[in-house]
C-alpha cells in the first residue's frame, strides 16, 4: 500500500497572498475593472491581483463586461464547439469519511458495488449506443478494491469494448492520487487526461471535511498533478467543489494552481471543472452547506475563470439545472457531461450526486444548436497527438480553435448519422452547413471533404 506521508508544505498555495490580495482589491475602482476586462479579451490571463479585483467589484456594468469577454474569449480560443463526454462510475466502495460525499464511509444506508469487467464492458456498450465517444472513468478511494490494477483492468475494458464499428476513443480518469510508479502505469493505459479535485484549498476547511481515511492528507492530494505530470501525463485537471469555503478564495486559489503547474511544467492543466455541492444523502455537509452560491455566483466563477486562464477547457457537470447550463455554455464553459445511468449495474441509490440535468443526448444537442453551438464527439487531439504543449501553443495564441471547430462538425456529422433521431438530424444538419461557411477558406474545403467521406461510410476522421 502507498503510505499517504505527510510532505513538507509547497507553498504554492498562499493563503494569506489570497486573503490580502482580496482584501486590498475591494478598493479598486470600477474604471480599473473595466481596463483589466479590456485587457483580458487579449487571451493574456488574468494576475492574481487582477482576478481580486473583478472578484470584488459587484457594480452591474463590470459583470456585464465580464461577461461578455468571456464568451468572446471563449470563441475565440475554442471556436462555438462544446465536447460531451459520459461519466462511468465503477465503484462507491470509498475508504473515506468526506462529510459531503454519500460514498463515505460511515453511509451505512449506502449499496455498495464495484463493477466487474464484464459489467464495465456492459456499462460502456450502453454509452456507445448513445453516440458517445468519451469516458470520464470516476472510482471511489478504496486501496484494497480499487488500486491501479483494478484501474488498468476497468480501462482496459473500456478500450476493448465495441458496439457494431463504434468504440470509445478516449479514456478519461478521476481516482485518488497516485504514487509516481502508479502514474506511469495510468500513462502506460493510455488514458486521456488524468483528473483530480482538491475539493477545497483552503487548509483548515479540508482538514474537518475529510475527518478519516487516506483522503485527509492536504499536501499528498495538491501534489498528484505534480507527480502525474512528472509521470509523463501532459493532460491533468483540477478545480474545487464550490461551496465548502468562500468561492472567491476558491477560485483564487485555482489560477494559484494553474500558474504552479504552467511555471513548473511550462503548460497549465488542460481543464478545471467547475462543481458546485449539492444535496446528498447521509452527507452532513451537503445537507448543510457551509457557504451557499447563487446561479449568479456560478456564471461568474465560470466567466472569470475563463478569462483568467483563456487556454484551458472549463467543465461543467450534470449537477445544474438545464437554464443555467445553458447559459454557462456562453460563459466559458468548453466540455461537459450528457446523459448517463447506463446499463442495469447500478440503481439510483448508488449515486454520488444529485443530478439535475436529465435531458438526453439528443435533447442536448438540439438545444446547444438552436443557441448557435456545436456539440462535439472530437477526440481529433489524442489520435493526432496533440496534446500538452503543442495544445497548449495553438490554445495560448487563440489558434486552436481553427482545427477544434472543423473536428467538431465532423464528429457531430457521424453523431448524426449513426445515432440520430430524425428530428435532432435535421437540426444538426442546419448548424453544420450554417458553421460550415464561417470557416476560413481553406480549412473549410477540407472540413467540406472529411464531411463527404463520413457521410460514404468513414469513421475517425479529422483535420
Amino acid at each position: 500500500m502507498v503510505s499517504r506521508r505527510i510532505v513538507k508544505d509547497t507553498g504554492f498555495i498562499d493563503e494569506e497572498e489570497i486573503l490580502d490580495s482580496l482584501e486590498q482589491a475591494k478598493t479598486a475602482h470600477k474604471e480599473h475593472a473595466l481596463d483589466i476586462v479590456e485587457k483580458s479579451k487579449s487571451f493574456a490571463g488574468l494576475s492574481l491581483d487582477e482576478l481580486a479585483v473583478l472578484l470584488t467589484n459587484n457594480d452591474s456594468e463590470v459583470r456585464d463586461a465580464v461577461f461578455e469577454a468571456a464568451n468572446s474569449v471563449k470563441e475565440r480560443v475554442f471556436g462555438s464547439r462544446i465536447v460531451f463526454f459520459a461519466p462511468l462510475y465503477v465503484s462507491n466502495a470509498c475508504a473515506n469519511n468526506c462529510l459531503y460525499c454519500s460514498f463515505r464511509k460511515d453511509n451505512k444506508d449506502l449499496v455498495r458495488k464495484v463493477l466487474t469487467e464484464e459489467e464495465i464492458e456492459n456499462e460502456t456498450k450502453t454509452i456507445l449506443g448513445q453516440g458517445h465517444k468519451r469516458i470520464l472513468l470516476v472510482v471511489g478511494e478504496n486501496p484494497r478494491l480499487t488500486g491501479i490494477e483494478y484501474i488498468e483492468k476497468a480501462v482496459a475494458a473500456i478500450y476493448r469494448t465495441r458496439s457494431g464499428k463504434s468504440s470509445i476513443r478516449r479514456v478519461s480518469v478521476n481516482c485518488a492520487p497516485l504514487s509516481d510508479d502508479e502514474f506511469r502505469r495510468l500513462k502506460a493505459a493510455k488514458i486521456g487526461t488524468y483528473q483530480i479535485s482538491q475539493e477545497t484549498y483552503h487548509r483548515e476547511t479540508y482538514k474537518r471535511m475529510h475527518p478519516s481515511g487516506p483522503k485527509r492528507f492536504y499536501n499528498w492530494r495538491i501534489e498528484a498533478p505534480d507527480r502525474a505530470m512528472d509521470a509523463g501525463l501532459d493532460n491533468v485537471g483540477i478545480g474545487p467543489l464550490f461551496g465548502l469555503f468562500d468561492w472567491k478564495f476558491e477560485v483564487m486559489a485555482t489560477l494559484m494552481h494553474a500558474q504552479h503547474l504552467d511555471s513548473k511544467f511550462g503548460i497549465g492543466p488542460h481543464s478545471i471543472s467547475i462543481s458546485r455541492l449539492a444535496l446528498e444523502s447521509n452527507a452532513p455537509a451537503a445537507e448543510n452547506p457551509p457557504f451557499t452560491l447563487t446561479c449568479e455566483d456560478m456564471k461568474r466563477i465560470a466567466a472569470l475563470l475563463r478569462l483568467a486562464v483563456p487556454y484551458t477547457e472549463i467543465i461543467l457537470s450534470t449537477r445544474e439545472q438545464p437554464e443555467l447550463r445553458n447559459r454557462l455554455y456562453e460563459l466559458g464553459v468548453s466540455q461537459t457531461n450528457a446523459s448517463g445511468g447506463y446499463a442495469e449495474a447500478y440503481h439510483p441509490e448508488t449515486e454520488q450526486f444529485s443530478i439535475n440535468d436529465m435531458r438526453n443526448l439528443a435533447e442536448m444537442s438540439r438545444q446547444m444548436c438552436h443557441e448557435g453551438h456545436i456539440p462535439s464527439f472530437c477526440t481529433a487531439c489524442c489520435r493526432t497527438r496533440r496534446t500538452s504543449g503543442r495544445f497548449m501553443k495553438l490554445a495560448k495564441r487563440g489558434d486552436i480553435h481553427k482545427v477544434c471547430e472543423p473536428d467538431a462538425l465532423i464528429s457531430f456529422k457521424e453523431y448524426l448519422i449513426d445515432y440520430a433521431d430524425p428530428a435532432t438530424r435535421a437540426e444538426g444538419e442546419k448548424t453544420i452547413a450554417e458553421r460550415l461557411e464561417k470557416l476560413e477558406p481553406a480549412i473549410k474545403e477540407r472540413t467540406r471533404t472529411l464531411l463527404a467521406e463520413v457521410e460514404s461510410g468513414k469513421r475517425d476522421v479529422y483535420v
